[in-house]
């Protein structure tokens, strides 16, 4: 039995969403799992692994994840470790796998840590859930990217099998 730490870096909660997922999942494994938001993590030394989930926001995962990752890295370095992302991007099938996604490659690119277990999710899209500017900026690039543009529009876009085998992976690592 791993002790397991999922931290999340989420704007909307979603990316939280999926971190909660994962820890029940683990848990039916008999793993004992916490999860934390990027800001309140505790001492990653009291856990075996450690997974990072940053969902993106205007084409970006937050500064404070790479500010985490620098400050943390040896850490990081040392144990099982993993990261993933979550986007509306990764609502396309060319672009939903670590090697294909943007976001990841630009991640990958700015990151001092090379995490071995990669993974990339498709996002939650709720209109009504963002205020004004958001809600424009998001319909803007779905309108560019060929997505639902009506303001009612909420749908997830996780494929959830996905998750399970990203759950059964952290076990293995």
């Amino acid at each position: 039995m791993s002790q397991i730490l999922l931290i999340h870096s989420s704007v909307h909660g979603y990316t939280q969403k999926i971190c909660d997922y994962l820890q029940h999942q683990l848990a039916e494994q008999d793993q004992q799992v916490t999860v934390s938001s990027l800001s309140d993590a505790p001492d990653l030394a009291q856990f075996d692994k450690i997974f990072i989930g940053a969902s993106i926001r205007h084409g970006k995962h937050r500064p404070a994840l790479y500010q985490f990752i620098e400050t943390h890295r040896a850490e990081l370095e040392s144990k099982p470790s993993g990261f993933f992302s979550v986007s509306l991007v990764a609502r396309k099938p060319h672009k939903n796998t670590p090697e294909t996604n943007t976001y990841m490659q630009q991640f990958l690119n700015q990151s001092a840590w090379k995490p071995k277990l990669l993974q990339v999710f498709g996002g939650n899209l709720d209109y009504q859930g963002y205020g004004a500017m958001d809600r424009n900026i998001i319909r803007f690039i779905m309108w560019l990217t060929k997505g639902p543009t009506d303001p009612n529009t909420q749908v997830e876009y996780t494929d959830w099998h996905k998750v399970d085998q990203f759950a059964q992976q952290i076990i293995e690592a």
